[in-house]
């Protein structure tokens, strides 16, 4: 697939269009011509179409069976299924039931199930397989984990080897089909679903299965891995034909809006033959970002336009088509067919990492040991934890030898660089702080110390004053004493 393969679906008519007028025009099993409501023709050509005779097996041998192939042997591949509500989309993808017996019945998802099995009991013992599942739906711009609904803000990242990454999402290793669907079913069990005028059972998330298929022959000693991604998105909706009101409502803006910046994504992708070199807004919505290898990156992407035949629902069938229509143009990357990640690969930039991570490591610990011989153990351990948080320490502070590895986080000299310069302007700053603390005490001391010596000078003078007092009071008695023994002297000498 040198491009998107884009295919589109029209299911036939439900018990609300019975009766109503057909707007589609078969040209053949590429091209077709469809009438909206104001009788305008517009003309599409696809890789393939399916109309409404089409089966379930039909849609997986031309759409999915390549891709699966390809998985198994360490090439990615994403199927997304696209249309408005209650077009068909999740029929397509799980069927009338994901363990539904009926092989005419029997969807994209179960299919898949049961063709990666097939082709690892085909390759025999000389090859080793394992695959792990995956199952997220994107729910009011939260990535939420359907086998584990604890984990219900999901990070996503971006991995310089590994490409877009759910961050610690809940991955099973499945050993059969039969386990795999009993797996599923507990997973579709947990998706958010609701009524509307147009769906009794809509889907309020766009639903994401991942299987992980790792590959090792065992003779040469070489592993590689791939990934099949497949991608339920919950209907565009207009309001007057869903009757959505409430939370319902609410849920239809946030699925509207991220199918809008899917679009964005489109346009951007297709606006020009230079479309590399403009900006690509994959960040403006979960859904985007998580796609953003599929639509640009290293993995084989097909495209499934699901539509009704309705003459009432062809605006809304046209607008899906044209979203197809753009797709088509979205021509991959140069590494998409090679996608392979051998074990050589996968050694040397595990390695680089190591390498990366070991100098991050290092710096961070010099850092707080020299914060160690200058601040408190507290605040050590708070800036410790900010190393942990930010991913420039492996190992928690507080404990001694053990290192957590995270191939997701890889960081550069220059952000090491940065840390380390603000961290040392931390430090002066603290050093600062204490200097001054310091003089200050100085200047308190040297205030006491005087403080102490006015109370002695005091006390001392208060003790001189004390004995003046004493001493006037004596001379005070004499000076009486003998004037009385004067006055005493010369009454006696005039008698």
């Amino acid at each position: 697939m040198a491009s998107i393969c884009v295919c589109a679906r029209f299911r036939p008519l439900n018990s609300r269009e019975d009766g109503e007028a057909i707007c589609i025009t078969r040209s053949d099993s590429q091209s077709f011509s469809i009438k909206d409501e104001k009788d305008e023709q517009y003309m599409f050509s696809f890789d393939k179409v399916f109309y409404e005779d089409s089966e379930q097996a039909d849609v997986y041998e031309f759409l999915a069976r390549p891709i699966v192939r390809d998985a198994v042997n360490s090439i990615n591949g994403t199927i997304i299924t696209y249309g408005q509500t209650g077009a068909g989309k999740t029929f397509t993808m799980e069927g009338a039931n994901i363990l539904e017996a009926d092989n005419l019945k029997k969807g994209l998802l179960p299919r898949v199930v049961d063709e990666l099995f097939d082709a690892i009991i085909f390759c025999g013992e000389a090859t080793a397989y394992k695959i792990k599942l995956s199952m997220v739906e994107i729910y009011m711009e939260k990535v939420r984990d359907l086998f584990d609904l604890s984990k219900d803000n999901i990070q996503i990242k971006e991995h310089k080897s590994h490409g877009i990454v759910l961050s610690g999402v809940t991955e099973i290793p499945i050993l059969d089909g039969e386990e795999a669907l009993k797996v599923l079913c507990g997973g579709i069990a947990n998706r958010a679903v609701g009524e509307t005028q147009m769906n009794a059972g809509s889907s309020r998330s766009h639903c994401i299965y991942m299987f992980t298929i790792q590959k090792e022959v065992t003779n040469e000693k070489r592993v590689s891995s791939g990934k099949v991604v497949l991608v339920d998105l919950a209907g565009s909706e207009k309001v007057e034909k869903t009757g959505a009101e409430g939370k319902v409502l609410e849920e239809a803006k946030t699925i509207n809006k991220s199918l809008s910046a899917l679009g964005n994504v489109i346009s951007a992708l297709t606006s020009s033959p230079h479309a590399k070199s403009l900006h690509i807004p994959f960040r403006d919505s979960k859904l985007t970002r998580l796609l953003q290898d599929a639509l640009g990156g290293s993995s084989q992407t097909a495209l499934l336009c699901c539509c009704s035949p309705s003459l009432s629902n062809s605006s809304e069938s046209v607008s899906t088509l044209r979203f197809g229509a753009r797709a088509k143009h979205i021509k991959a990357s140069s590494s998409r067919v090679m996608s392979s990640n051998s074990k050589e690969d996968i050694d040397r930039k595990q390695q680089e990492i190591s390498a990366l991570n070991d100098v991050k490591q290092q710096i961070a610990e010099r850092i707080l040991k020299k914060l160690r011989e200058k601040l408190d153990a507290e605040t050590v351990n708070l800036i410790g934890e900010e190393f942990v948080m930010e991913g420039l320490l492996l190992s928690d502070p507080t404990t001694s030898g053990s290192m957590i590895t995270d191939d997701e986080s890889v960081i550069t000299s220059q952000t090491i660089a940065s840390w380390k310069e603000a961290t040392q302007k931390l430090v002066n700053t603290i050093l600062e702080l204490r200097r001054e603390n310091v003089i200050m005490k100085e200047e308190w001391q040297v205030m006491k110390d005087e403080n102490k010596v006015m109370r002695q000078v005091r006390k001392r003078i208060k003790a001189k004053l004390a004995q003046t007092k004493k001493l006037y009071l004596v001379m005070g008695l004499s000076f009486g004493v003998l004037a009385s023994s004067c006055f005493s002297f010369v009454l006696l000498a005039s008698s």
